[in-house]
Order: structure tokens, then sequence, then C-alpha cells
């Protein structure tokens, strides 16, 4: 595709590989089980250094900003890298410049070329780019950008970004459509700008102190670089063991490392971090004309079906379904297949049943599979399997995760990426349509304050029993009771269901269902796409009436869309999800694995728990459950093996 006009802005000096440089920069990059070495000079272009090496890595990104006037640390970078190799199986690159380096883990779904390989660098824009996720509307914006003259050197949208950039600045993340957390370097300016997307789908973690700013996609890139305070932060851990291990941004549980806050943009320079703003914002304006009933699911359809046809087609590589037998992951197949995508491939996962719930959902799964014409793959999971893998799964955690389908997830993820790189997941399906069980009991309780009745179904414990729980001299104040308070104090009785779906949809959803899907499917290099998360349509449904969402006990614009294209009898099922019941009925091996956790000298040392509190849970495990029915035991298990696997 040719430019317009003579001129151009962008491009490589170069076609046969990376051009020249703007003032001083180098760069090594590589693929595959080779490694490439290229000296600029010997190719006419001066002293500037702008070479190629490297061997394979799914796209995770890292960097560093110096403030005190020393040079970024390439070896710094690399340890960060290696932390990130899971996520990038397909390539490896780093760049420096001065004090800022970069460092970038590739997977290859759109765009396969070398091309496309990042950090990328344009020299004639002086920005270098590193960036994970996917622009979904990125053709749309590269028509436009040729339009004003720019040419481009590959296919892809990590270029877009680059050129949207250069054309519009920071206005231009608000042009962008899709799951992103990238960070660009204008040499010009000398300015790094850190960009999160607006649901927090991609993570993004940082360090700040006075010598510098470092970046990363999970913590442990952050905790092998060095120099990280691992001092527990109490309001993070207030917030973990009451809010069912959401911990929202910017906090950690560690003081010494942040996370860049959804729908965030953050400036840093040579001379220390900038201000953080929003970029975006969570729609709180009802429709000007008022929409009937018919109306509202005509829009809601037409929304769904261009945000599950939009994932499936932004990638130059097959694109398959987690089928949990649910109605979200389900109904993603009936779409997928009247959008014309053919050999559709699901996958799902189950496990040994307990008394008290079965551990599979196959009679759903196979329903829709065989329905839909799926080729269709269930794997059957042992306990003893499950026991064995445990330490690792953990230690793949960015932060500790205590719903146990998180597990359930990675195990999954392991056999989807022997086949495939991308997949759709039915997560925010429950957030944006109103389908947790909990919902219609905050809705049918009008005791009390907003606050309280959201506590009453949610909070995982309260505060007096958190007391018990936390040694006194971090247990504080009670800090997840004064967040919620800030997003649901003052709201009126007919407002309050919007009000928890909002807070929902922009704060528990990102750190808990985003960040186990995120995690748990990158630690195999496979992309997870979350089509209900799409923005038109979540911007469409925040105005849709909280009571239509929850009508027939949630998601009732799901089920209407749903009638006529899956079995009513997964329609109407209760709410469906990859169950590993071994993790709530805590008993066996389960209960010897986690006392052995919880009685090692690292735990006994570091003194988090209180003991009493821990043998109460210890002498009956399947007595204490929390109000969302998670082990109470499993959590303080998980959280200290977190711990443990990470070297803290």
């Amino acid at each position: 595709m040719g430019c317009r006009w003579r001129w151009c802005w962008g491009g490589r000096a170069q076609s046969a590989g990376w051009g020249g440089t703007v003032g001083q920069g180098q760069s090594e990059t590589g693929g595959g089980a080779a490694s490439h070495h290229r000296d600029p000079r010997r190719r006419g272009l001066g002293h500037s250094q702008f070479r190629r090496v490297g061997r394979p890595a799914m796209c995770g990104i890292c960097g560093e900003l110096r403030f005190d006037g020393e040079p970024a640390e390439l070896a710094v970078i690399q340890r960060m890298s290696v932390r990130l190799v899971r996520r990038g199986p397909d390539h490896a690159g780093r760049f420096s410049d001065g004090p800022l380096a970069f460092g970038h883990r590739r997977l290859a779904i759109i765009d396969l070329s070398e091309q496309a390989n990042q950090p990328m660098f344009d020299p004639q824009l002086g920005l270098v780019l590193v960036f994970n996720g996917a622009i979904y509307n990125y053709r749309a914006l590269r028509e436009t950008l040729i339009a004003k003259g720019y040419c481009f050197f590959s296919t892809g949208d990590t270029e877009v970004i680059l050129k949207a950039w250069h054309a519009w600045g920071e206005a231009s993340v608000e042009r962008l459509e899709g799951m992103f957390a990238f960070a660009i370097w204008d040499q010009q300016q000398r300015r790094l700008t850190l960009v999160r997307d607006r649901l927090g789908i991609k993570p993004f973690y940082y360090t700040l102190d006075q010598r510098g700013l470092r970046f990363a996609s999970n913590t442990q890139a952050l905790l092998v670089a060095g120099g990280v305070d691992t001092s527990i932060d109490p309001l993070a851990l207030h917030y973990q063991f009451t809010l069912h291990g959401v911990v929202p941004a910017p906090h950690t549980i560690f003081n010494g490392i942040r996370k860049l806050a959804p729908g965030h943009v953050m400036r840093v320079s040579e001379a220390g971090a900038g201000p953080q703003y929003a970029y975006w914002s969570y729609p709180v304006d009802r429709p000007a004309v008022p929409r009937s009933e018919g109306e509202w699911l005509e829009v809601i359809e037409v929304a769904l079906r261009q945000a599950v046809r939009r994932r499936s087609q932004v990638a130059d590589v097959p694109v398959a379904v987690l089928l949990s037998g649910g109605l979200d992951s389900s109904l993603l197949v009936a779409l997928l297949g009247e959008a014309g995508v053919s050999d559709l491939h699901t996958f799902t996962i189950g496990f040994e049943d307990q008394p008290e719930e079965q551990g599979n959902e196959f009679e759903y799964s196979d329903a829709v599979a065989e329905h839909c014409a799926t080729r269709h793959q269930r794997f059957l999971v042992s306990d003893a399997e499950v026991l064995r893998r445990l330490p690792e799964a953990v230690e793949q955690m960015a932060e500790p995760m205590f719903g146990q389908d998180a597990v359930a997830f990675y195990l999954l993820a392991e056999q989807v990426a022997k086949q495939f790189k991308v997949v759709q997941s039915g997560q925010g399906a429950d957030e944006v349509f109103g389908g947790y069980a909990w919902y219609p009991r905050m809705l049918a309780d009008s005791h009390g304050d907003p606050v309280a009745r959201f506590a009453r179904h949610y909070f995982d414990r309260d505060h007096g029993e958190y007391l018990r729980l936390i040694t006194p001299r971090l247990a504080g104040a009670d800090h997840s009771r004064a967040l919620i308070g800030d997003y649901l104090q003052d709201v009126a009785d007919e407002d309050f269901m919007q009000a928890v779906l909002r807070m929902d949809q922009t704060m528990l959803l990102v750190d808990d269902p985003l960040k186990r899907v995120d995690n748990m499917t990158m630690a195999w290099g496979l992309e997870a796409r979350v089509p209900f998360l799409d923005q038109q349509l979540l911007e469409l449904m925040a105005a849709c009436p909280a009571e239509l969402k929850l009508r027939e006990a949630g998601k009732y614009p799901l089920k209407a869309v749903a009638r006529g294209r899956l079995p009513d009898s997964v329609i109407d099922r209760p709410k469906g999800y990859f169950p590993l019941p071994a993790l709530k009925y805590v008993r066996g091996e389960f209960l010897t694995f986690v006392r052995d956790i919880l009685d090692s000298s690292v735990a006994c040392e570091r003194g988090l728990f209180q003991r009493k509190y821990v043998e109460m849970l210890l002498a009956a495990p399947q007595m204490h459950h929390t109000r969302l029915w998670g082990s109470k035991i499993w959590q303080l298990a998980v959280f200290e093996l977190w711990l443990q696997r990470q070297g803290v």
C-alpha cells in the first residue's frame, strides 16, 4: 500500500533491516534460536549503534529510565526479560538510549514478519515503543495515517501506535480500541510515557525511587531487577483479605511495587516522574431518548456480534475458545459460528468431584460443542496432578490470586497453547451484564447504607475477623470499607446497583478475573481476548438500566440474545465456570499441603497470620468459607506460598 504524497513521515532508513538512529541509540533484537549481530558503522551510518541480537521470547514489556544521570543497565533489562520469556516465545529484543532502556518479549499474532518485532524504533520520528496487547481498530487508523502522509514498514498494530503518537500525541490514546499496555520514548523530548488500556485488561507494574523508574508486565521481572522494597503494604493486605484477592491500583502487596491504573497515562522525564491522568472515565449518562426493551436487546446484539467478530478477525493466526459450558463462553461459540469462523476449536477442563460439588461441567460444554459443531477437546485432571502442579501455577501469578479457577486456567492454557496462540474468553460478562449471584441479594437487601449492603454480600471477612487474622503490627484501620465508601457513599437507592456494577467493572474486575486470565494464559504464550469488555459494548451497557440486566436472576440481555442460538438447558442453567472443588473443600493431601505451608519455618518467622486463627481454620477447613464461597484456609496458604515462590 503506497503513500499518496511524495513525502512521508516515518519508515526505516533501510528495508533490509532496522534503519539508522536519530541521535544516539542501541537496539538488540532477535528471533528463533539464531542470533544476529549488525554493526551500522559497516553500513555507513556513522558512530551511532543500532544492532539486533537475541533469542526467542509472549508479549511482555519492561524498561528502565534513570534519574541520576547514569546510563540504563542492559544487564537489568536482560534479567527482567528472562522473567517475561513465557509471555513471549517468538522473539526477544532490547533497546537503549542513554538513561533509557527497553526490553520486549513477543508473541507473534499480528504481522508475523520480523518487521513487527519490538522494541520498535522509527528513527525519522525519533520514537521507540514497547507494546503488549492488540489494537482492534488498527487497520482504520492506519488508513487515516496513510492519508496524512505516513508510510509504514510493517503491517501490524504496533507501528500504528508509533505513527498515531507522532500525529496526535497523547490524544492518540483516545483513538485506540483494544487491550494494551505500552511505553513510548520520545528521543527529542527526552520523555517516557506509560499507557494502560481503559479497563486494565493488560497489566502494568512499576517501581519508582530516586534512582529511576522501572516497569514490567509482571512483578516477577521487577523483583529480579533488584532493589525492590518487599515490605507488606498494610492497605493492600486489607484489600487482599477483604475484597476476595482484589488489590486496586496503584497498590500491590509490596510497598515498593505499584501498578498504573486502568485508563491512565503516566509521564516520566530524566528529572523524575511527572503527573498521571485519566484519559477515559466510565460513562454515567443515560440515553437522551429512552429505549424500549426490544430496542435495548437489538442494539446489544449488534454490539456483541461486532465485538466477537473483531476479536476473531484481528489476528494472523487461528483463534480458539475457552468453553466452560456456561452461558458466556457458549454464546461466544455460537456468535463466532455466525461470523463465519469455520473449523472452530473449543477447549474445556474438569477435575475430580468432591462430595459437595461436581468437578466438571462437561455435560454442558459437550452439548454446546455438538450444537455448534466445534472441534472440541476436554481435559480431565486428577487431584494428584493438581497437587503436583500447584506450586508452579502459584509462582506464575503476578500477585496472589484467591479464585481457585486461576489454577484451572493455568492447566487448561498449557494444553491450548500447544495448538493455538489466541483464544476468546467469556471474562467480564458477569460484571457488565449483572450475572453474579450476589447482585440480586444486594438488590433485595435494603438495610443500612450502600457500603453495608455491599459488604454483607461481598466482603470475605469483616474488619473484626481481619483483626483476628493479621498480626497487629499490620492490621490497621478498616481500609476496605473506606475504599468502597469512596465509590458508594451517598448513592441513592435507585442508583445503588448501577453504582455497584460500575465499581465492579472499573475496579473489582480488573484485579481479580482479568488479572487471573491474563496471567494464567500468558504463562503459556497464549493471548486471551475478552469480547464482553469491548469498549463500545461496555459503554452501551453502562447506560442500560440495571433492572433489565438483573432480570431473571441476571444477564437477561445475554439470555435473550442466546435464545434460539443455544439449547435452553445451557441458557437457564446456574452460572458455569471451571470448578476446582479440591481447593474449595480442602481435605486429605490438600490439607496436608496447606498445613505444611502455614507451618513452615519461613511462614512462622514471617509472622503475618495470628496462630490462633490459623489453627482454627486448620481444625475444620470445610466449615470456614467466605461469602463468595471461597476457602479461607486456601486463601492463607496461597498467599504465603506466593511469597515463598517469589523468594520473599
